[in-house]
């Protein structure tokens, strides 16, 4: 009994590369689970009753169903359990912060570590991928109802694969070249590869989902024209690319720059290949990173695979206030990245040539909380320091993108330029245009931002099979 005991205590951990040899690589860090590994954590699951896990996930994925199924070894069950709620598992199982939803809730956890239903979610679509027999899901019957998809990340994706299989007719407008938006051009190779998105889209595309790339909403067509075209609904989900800056002295240096344009250029267009491809990329020796978030993690774990000899995170709050997820800061620090917390830079030095060649910072203590509900950070009298750098990097959030919602006047914004919508169902001020993720809410996780889509996706099919 003690044996059965500790094996449900003791988590199975995922393979990885070693920290030395991935610190310059972009192959994906955790190698997965095997076969053998898999079922032993599956077995781990005490199978629930009233699961805690279900009621973490925004998208109420049957976490003791597809983990038993594995634990059996029908692993085709398991996807397709998966499937039922959550059309992007390889990606939710890769990216999603399973530390505070899904396995924070986790009854294991109480005396040990959780079950990592991550992993396994990872496990199950990665096997599907390289075993499985390729077979798509039932579609309903058509209905004749057409739907335009503005975007083609998380929310986007989850909207036209929860659409298409009610028969309805789904086209995703796509303005960057390739599908997938932030997960594409956000997420780096090392954390999401590239392949596994584009498997995930295809399985859309197998579906009957049609995807226009270099279309830009609000550019080259509007969403009255898209009415005009034949389209009976419209889900809007272009997220919350708009680059944001501290507006300290020497922000316009070379040498300075978002975290917004570095990943994008880095993942999206490939950059860290140049000159086999044509974008280049901005090259540091010593970078410094400002933010602690999963996007700053990202762009600090770039630069590191891109050839710095330093690298480091400058941020004003403790460990404690730091909101990435803590595999992407264990791995972080892993790499030789260091972190410079409770320091807030006041401004940008440079030389006489215009380039960025340093930063004064202040020592910071936390004080009372703010409306964050974070210990605000207070100034240091007297504490003032430089940092040395060549290469700044500013990942300290991101703002609405304006490009579509500054050209549909009768689609309400709040003050900070996000879509107004019904929490419940995500309608929009305008008739027949629903909205939801990063555009909405502001800058949250890829699994929020399909929840959003999840509860779109719903009232849509409501509002063409009953009106609305």
């Amino acid at each position: 009994m003690a044996d059965k005991a500790e094996k449900r205590i003791s988590r199975i951990p995922m393979p990885e590369q070693d920290p030395k040899v991935r610190a310059r690589n972009f192959l994906e860090v955790p190698t997965g689970y095997t076969v053998k590994m898999a079922q032993e954590e599956a077995a781990r699951c005490l199978q629930c009753k009233k699961p805690g896990c279900v009621e973490g996930c925004p998208v109420g994925v049957d976490i003791p169903g597809f983990i038993d199924l594995i634990s059996r070894g029908d692993f085709t069950g398991a996807i397709r359990n998966l499937w039922s709620k959550n059309a992007l598992p390889a990606v939710c199982g890769r990216v999603c912060p399973q530390e505070i939803q899904c396995e924070g809730r986790c009854i294991v956890g109480k005396k040990g570590e959780p079950v990592a239903i991550g992993n396994l979610e990872r496990f199950c679509a990665d096997y599907e991928r390289e075993h499985g027999t390729g077979a798509l899901p039932p579609k309903q019957s058509p209905t004749g109802k057409k739907v335009a998809v503005i975007g083609s990340g998380p929310s986007g994706l989850t909207v036209a694969g929860d659409l298409i299989v009610k028969g309805h007719d789904v086209t995703i407008f796509e303005a960057f070249h390739k599908a997938g938006g932030v997960l594409i051009y956000g997420i780096p190779e090392f954390r999401l590869p590239k392949a596994i998105v584009a498997q995930e889209v295809n399985f859309l595309e197998r579906l009957g989902v049609k995807i226009e790339c270099n279309a830009v909403v609000g550019r080259t067509v509007s969403l009255d024209e898209l009415f005009e075209q034949g389209y009976d609904a419209i889900y809007v989900g272009v997220g919350a690319g708009l680059p944001r800056f501290m507006n300290i002295p020497g922000e316009n240096l070379v040498g300075i720059l978002s975290a917004n344009e570095y990943l994008t250029r880095a993942n999206l267009m490939k950059a860290y290949k140049f000159p086999d491809v044509d974008t280049p990329i901005p090259h540091g020796k010593n970078v410094v990173v400002l933010g602690a978030g999963n996007v700053a993690m990202d762009a600090a774990r770039t630069a590191m695979r891109l050839g710095a000899d330093s690298v480091k995170i400058v941020y004003r709050r403790s460990r404690d206030e730091m909101p990435a997820r803590k595999a992407e800061i264990h791995h972080a620090e892993e790499e030789g990245i260091e972190m410079f917390l409770l320091t807030n830079p006041t401004r940008y030095l440079g030389n006489d040539k215009g380039r960025l060649t340093g930063m004064e910072c202040l020592r910071m203590e936390l004080g009372e909380p703010d409306e964050s509900g974070r210990r605000r950070p207070v100034a240091v009298k007297g504490s003032e320091f430089t940092i040395d750098c060549d290469l700044c990097i500013v990942a300290v959030g991101s703002g609405a993108n304006p490009l579509l919602t500054s050209e549909t006047p009768d689609m309400k914004l709040n003050k900070w330029g996000y879509v107004i919508t019904d929490e419940k169902t995500g309608k929009t001020t305008k008739k027949g245009v629903w909205a939801g993720g990063d555009i909405v809410t502001g800058a949250a996780t890829v699994i929020l931002a399909m929840g959003a889509g999840r509860q779109a996706a719903d009232s849509m099919h409501d509002f063409l099979t009953l009106g609305w």
